[in-house]
């Protein structure tokens, strides 16, 4: 097995991501490690080293051809990883500063100069060390944000859409969709969190692509009103190409529709509002108890 590959197997043997298992993170290694292919793992050493050294290191004994704008790639892509996993560290230099370096840290270099003898140095710096990839689960967890929908608990994935989403459900649905039930909301990562497929099929919904789904859909049976409401951050606004789109797969749907378009707060909306089609309704979770209509001939209801 060649240098590198070795490398990024030992990466996925002590527990770092598979994004920072790939080709270049193997070479950040390898050059850290002053390693050619000829040279044998027990030389590897940690002198102090530049990102600039590390590219012009992989390019001239590893035959690549990184550019030297590409230093950020590295620095972002492996060595802020790296760093966090205790594989490497820096001098504490200020980062615009041509002395700013890094070295492979005195626990990790027992862990490459024993590769191909033995597994004692990398038994004890895993023990002693929390895998990276047990790290950034337990932050993506901590970073869940619990939310209610029809009775049951959920978890939104971090990030100001599902911050948005979840306003939706537990701001304004209970102002302006009391007692309705939730039959969509989607997730950053988790595409359909939520699902009702009976209840829309029933309600005579044509369900096709995620992305043509409004974020949320709430159907309000006392008044047989469907809700269809985009939560705006950064697109997406209810103009009147997403009407006609969500018109199109609620073709044989006879329950009134109620077009929404979500915003945190007013500035944003002031960014999309000539994007706004008419007889449609603006929410903003900055002023929950209030409502936007565009047009005065009536207010919440289908049109």
């Amino acid at each position: 097995m060649d240098k590198l590959n070795r490398i990024k197997k030992l990466l996925a043997t002590i527990g770092m991501p598979k994004a920072q298992q790939g080709d270049l993170c193997g070479y950040v290694i390898l050059a850290m490690a002053n390693l050619t292919e000829k040279k044998s793992f027990a030389k590897a050493t940690n002198n102090w080293i530049r990102i600039h050294d590390i590219i012009a290191f992989t390019n001239k004994y590893y035959g690549k051809n990184y550019a030297e704008n590409s230093r950020e790639t590295f620095r972002k892509q492996a060595l802020h990883h790296f760093r966090t996993a205790a594989i490497v560290e820096d001098n504490g230099k200020s980062t615009n500063s041509p002395q700013y370096m890094w070295r492979l840290t005195a626990d990790f270099l027992p862990v490459v100069q024993e590769l191909g003898k033995g597994n004692i140095a990398q038994t004890a710096f895993i023990t002693n060390y929390a895998k990276l990839v047990d790290i950034y689960a337990s932050k993506k967890k901590m970073q869940k944000m619990p939310v209610k929908i029809n009775g049951i608990d959920f978890s939104l994935s971090a990030g100001k859409h599902n911050q948005l989403q979840r306003a939706i459900i537990e701001e304004f649905a209970p102002r302006f969709a009391p007692n309705s039930e939730v039959l969509y909301v989607g997730d950053t990562t988790e595409k359909d969190l939520v699902k009702e497929v009976d209840k829309l099929a029933q309600l005579g919904f044509e369900i096709t692509l995620h992305d043509k789904m409004p974020d949320v859909v709430l159907y309000k049976e006392d008044k047989d009103w469907l809700y269809f409401i985009e939560a705006v951050t950064s697109v997406g606004p209810m103009n009147s190409k997403r009407i006609q789109e969500i018109s199109q797969m609620t073709t044989h749907v006879t329950a009134g529709k109620i077009f929404v378009t979500a915003f945190l707060d007013f500035s944003t909306f002031k960014k999309f509002s000539e994007q706004l089609a008419w007889e449609t309704e603006v929410w903003i979770a900055d002023m929950p108890d209030h409502m936007i209509h565009l047009n005065g001939d009536k207010f919440l209801g289908p049109r």
